[in-house]
């Protein structure tokens, strides 16, 4: 195997995985663990993992652009699509401050830890499956199904979940989700509002470690960049796709299970 094949299957599983709810940064380190090899410096591997995501945010613009894009025709529109984003905004202010705060620390104790991915992957998946439990068994209805019934308290307390996924191998789509889910979102505007947030805050995120790491790649790094983001974009704006239309007839307990199993052999692996 060489730089490039590991290059496009990092950004196939970034593209497959950013917004499941299976984390996606957990996935990368992973398959960087399983195959990656000494193709790649770790300096720039942690930057790659990171700055790739922004191929998939982009697919998240375009596939959404017609719900969040502010040009629109009359003067109603346009109010709503502002309160919206402020919603949006509101939401990011936990991930923004606390990102900052504690940056270096998450670099340095968790993201090459396997065991803690492993860890983080069953608990979310323990959670997802009882979430999905005491919905069908009370028959809990969703309290909020548009984005006008969002609050900015809910918006805002949804953020701080968001925070959560810090930790490798809990996954940003499937914390902002329960997060959501938990605070009375239907399942459809929970998994909506997981995609927006993801905006600012995967932009916000690649910034920093751009800002931390520069812009010292070689010209050979830089075409990695592009084509892992290429196809990261590609793949994701496919994946948003079948998931939109999954979430409408299928609960999140399957996902839930698949990171149990997943996890369960992470820990096999480690112990041999």
């Amino acid at each position: 195997m060489n730089a490039i094949i590991l290059v496009v299957i990092l950004a196939i599983v970034e593209g497959i995985t950013e917004f499941l709810p299976v984390s996606s940064t957990g996935h990368m380190i992973l398959v960087n663990k399983i195959i990656g090899g000494e193709y790649l410096s770790p300096t720039f591997i942690n930057s790659f993992l990171i700055i790739i995501q922004l191929g998939a945010i982009l697919s998240v613009v375009v596939y959404f652009w017609k719900d969040i894009s502010p040009f629109v025709r009359t003067k109603k529109e346009f109010v709503l699509r502002f309160r919206l984003w402020l919603k949006i905004i509101v939401g990011v202010l936990p991930a923004m401050v606390i990102g900052l705060l504690l940056d270096d620390i998450i670099d340095k104790y968790f993201m090459d830890n396997t065991l803690i991915i492993a860890i983080t992957l069953i608990v979310y998946g323990v959670i997802f499956i009882g979430i999905e439990v005491v919905y069908k068994l009370k028959k809990i209805k969703p309290k909020v199904k548009r984005f006008a019934g969002l609050k900015y308290r809910t918006a805002f307390l949804i953020g701080f979940f968001q925070c959560l996924a810090m930790i490798p191998g809990t996954s940003r789509s499937g914390a902002t989700i329960i997060g959501a889910l938990l605070l009375g979102l239907s399942r459809p505007l929970a998994a909506e509002f997981s995609f927006y947030l993801a905006i600012p805050t995967m932009f916000g995120a690649t910034a920093l470690k751009l800002l931390k790491n520069g812009l010292a790649f070689t010209e050979m790094e830089w075409s990695y960049l592009a084509l892992g983001s290429a196809i990261a974009f590609v793949v994701a704006y496919i994946v948003i796709k079948w998931f939109m239309d999954f979430i409408k007839k299928r609960s999140f307990a399957s996902f839930g299970l698949y990171r149990i199993i997943l996890g369960i052999v992470v820990i096999i692996l480690l112990l041999y």
